[in-house]
This record gives C-alpha cells, sequence and structure tokens, in this order.
C-alpha cells in the first residue's frame, strides 16, 4: 500500500527556514521519483522539486532554486525538503507524492503522481 507522511510544517516568519519530511511506503527507492508540490489557497498545485533515486538527479523550480533543497535518504525511504529564507509566496500545503521512474525534466506535473498524502502546512508570516 501506497502510504506519504509528510511532516515539518508549521508557522515561520518571512526569511526563516524549514525542513519538511516525507516517509514514504509502497516503494523501493530503486527507481523512483519523489516530487514536493504545494498547493496555496485558491491557486493551481505547483510543482517545486523532485529527486530520482536511480541516480539522485533533482530538480527544482526557478521560484524556490537557490532556496529550497531536496534530499532523500532511501535506506530510510525518507525526502527531505530544505526550505530556506521563505517567504509569503511560499506559504501552502505541501505533499510529497512519488511514481515508479524518473524525475521529468524541467517540471513536474501533478498528473504523473497517481498517490497523494495529506500534506503539511507552511504559513508564512511577516
Amino acid at each position: 500500500e501506497e502510504q506519504f507522511v509528510e511532516s515539518g510544517g508549521g508557522l515561520v516568519q518571512v526569511g526563516g527556514s524549514l525542513r519538511l519530511s516525507c516517509e514514504i511506503t509502497g516503494f523501493t527507492f530503486d527507481d523512483d521519483a519523489i516530487g514536493w508540490f504545494r498547493q496555496a489557497p485558491g491557486k493551481e498545485r505547483e510543482g517545486v522539486s523532485c529527486i530520482s533515486t536511480r541516480d539522485g538527479s533533482t530538480y527544482v523550480a526557478d521560484s524556490v532554486k537557490g532556496r529550497f533543497t531536496i534530499t532523500s535518504d532511501n535506506a530510510k525511504k525518507v525526502v527531505y525538503l530544505q526550505m530556506n529564507n521563505l517567504q509569503p509566496e511560499d506559504t501552502a500545503v505541501y505533499h510529497c507524492p512519488a511514481h515508479v521512474g524518473i524525475c521529468s525534466s524541467g517540471s513536474i506535473s501533478p498528473l504523473t503522481f497517481p498517490s497523494w498524502g495529506q500534506g503539511t502546512k507552511v504559513p508564512v508570516s511577516s
């Protein structure tokens, strides 16, 4: 059974940092793409980052590049999203779905991720 448990979210001030964690079951982490998406109220779901467990390659959206870093612990089947210099536009619910294969280049689409967890909230305030 596929399961995604996001944690680490919480209220943070502008310029602050958080590290989100995603515990995943139902995937081998041998050849999987683990994505981070976010959705703010009234906005479309946005692909933020992705890591391919096959080779460790990553995708990071331009909107967060230089501030967010995705990493994975394949043995523990946990993926992290380190978020630095948080801004109000980063406020959203963050999700970490997965699918077999590698991350798409250029961008990531929620349509390629069939299963989703509940997410973790990241409110960024001034």
